[in-house]
């Protein structure tokens, strides 16, 4: 590997781990933070608290587009190391601001907006985030190794989660649950601090990616799109279908699970933790493999592979994680078959959504394609779990979020227009 590879796969990568951990702990602290930010007493504030607080998560995901095509442009325009540097320090600021606010007790009703208006900046900043990261991780990869390279994004998403899940269950066995909710829940956000600063330093000293080099010093007709790769409006729209079932399934597998467990089925804390931890050790597990079988196999049809085990998982997982007989084993073993599935989507998508889009456009493209995804499949998943759970008394909602969505995404893998073929660079 050469040694400029090699350092923007870490910092490419590192930044992306920050952002996860953090979107991790905030999923993964939800009940902690609706009876502190949006419950006057003190209580999580039943199912109304907890939905209010997936609105504030759902609302960070609406600016992630913006911060795509602000960052994007950036990204396209000036440099993926300018982009990505900006990014990473608003993402950092907002996330160690979140660990310093007041909550309801102290503040009153305007807690909950600064929390709020908080999470709109990191939505901002994780919009420019994805974009500028999978373009430099594809543009330094070397020949036929795109797939892999680019998976190390999606790869530092199960990292970044399972650093969030396991520090969130460490906080709440050794503190306990008064000290959780009184100062231990922040002790997540803060860390983002010292984690940034390192991450910003890699990022200050990185050098530029040589194919954007190439274009900045040739101008646009050093681009050599190939003839097959649509429009980038309908590139944008084809990506996220393409991508939908990988962002749903994702979310509600990896980071709604626990509080879903917690309210729905009646596991506690530690258990419901423990079984996402599961989940995001099956998706590490096979996020690498995935990325490196796609530049063999092509992207799309590991993908397709993927979507189509989460639609055939999704129910039998929810009604094995409800039956209170059921073995141990058995759950931790279709935990982790879950997280698979999702890892097989997770490898080959960053690589993919990079092949849709000429080096011109690539950052705002993909950035778009995955932000606007996320925002709707994501963002709303929490919300749309627990608000359907509650109006309609079924607990089998996940399951068709999740079915549903990668159905989707199975149809538009096999719809033409570029990201299907092995990596040729």
């Amino acid at each position: 590997m050469r040694p400029e590879a090699r350092r923007a796969l870490i910092a490419g990568s590192v930044g992306n781990f920050i952002e996860w951990y953090e979107f991790g702990a905030y999923g993964y602290m939800a009940t902690v933070i609706a009876a502190d930010f949006f419950s006057g007493d003190g209580t999580t504030g039943g199912a109304e608290g907890l939905i209010r607080t997936y609105a504030s998560f759902a609302l960070a995901f609406f600016f992630r587009p913006v911060g795509a095509a602000l960052f994007g442009r950036v990204g396209d325009r000036f440099g993926r190391r300018p982009a990505l540097v900006l990014a990473l320090a608003l993402m950092t600021g907002a996330t160690t601001l979140i660990g310093l606010l007041p909550t309801y007790a102290t503040l009153g009703a305007a807690a909950p907006w600064l929390l709020t208006g908080a999470r709109v900046l990191q939505g901002l900043s994780a919009g420019g985030e994805f974009g500028g990261a999978v373009s430099l991780l594809t543009e330094n990869a070397p020949p036929g190794r795109r797939g892999l390279y680019g998976a190390w994004q999606s790869c530092t998403v199960a990292l970044g989660l399972l650093a969030g899940a396991g520090l969130a269950a460490a906080l709440a066995m050794t503190l306990g649950p008064d000290a959780l909710t009184a100062w231990g829940w922040r002790v997540p956000f803060l860390l983002a601090f010292p984690l940034g600063a390192v991450a910003l330093w890699l990022r200050l000293t990185l050098e530029e990616s040589p194919e954007f080099r190439r274009i900045a010093t040739a101008g646009p007709a050093a681009d050599g799109v190939p003839e097959e790769l649509p429009r980038p409006l309908w590139a944008v729209a084809l990506g996220i279908g393409r991508i939908m079932g990988w962002a749903a399934a994702g979310y509600t597998f990896l980071v709604v699970l626990p509080t879903y467990l917690q309210h729905t089925v009646g596991t506690t804390f530690q258990q419901a933790l423990t079984a996402t931890a599961l989940a995001n050790l099956g998706f590490a597990a096979a996020v690498l493999p995935a990325g490196a079988l796609s530049d063999r196999v092509g992207r799309r049809p590991v993908m397709a592979a993927g979507a189509a085990l989460v639609v055939l998982l999704a129910f039998p997982l929810l009604t094995l994680l409800q039956n209170a007989t059921a073995p141990t084993a058995a759950k931790a073993a279709a935990l982790l078959l879950a997280g698979a599935a999702v890892g097989a989507m997770a490898g080959p998508g960053p690589a993919m959504l990079a092949e849709m889009f000429p080096p011109r456009v690539r950052c705002t493209g993909l950035g778009l394609s995955y932000a606007l995804a996320n925002a709707v499949f994501s963002g709303c998943a929490g919300l749309i779990v627990t608000e359907l759970a509650e109006r309609t008394g079924n607990t089998g909602i996940p399951a068709y979020y999740a079915a549903v969505t990668c159905a989707i995404s199975a149809v538009a893998l096999l719809a033409p227009g570029g990201g299907g073929a092995p990596a040729r660079g």
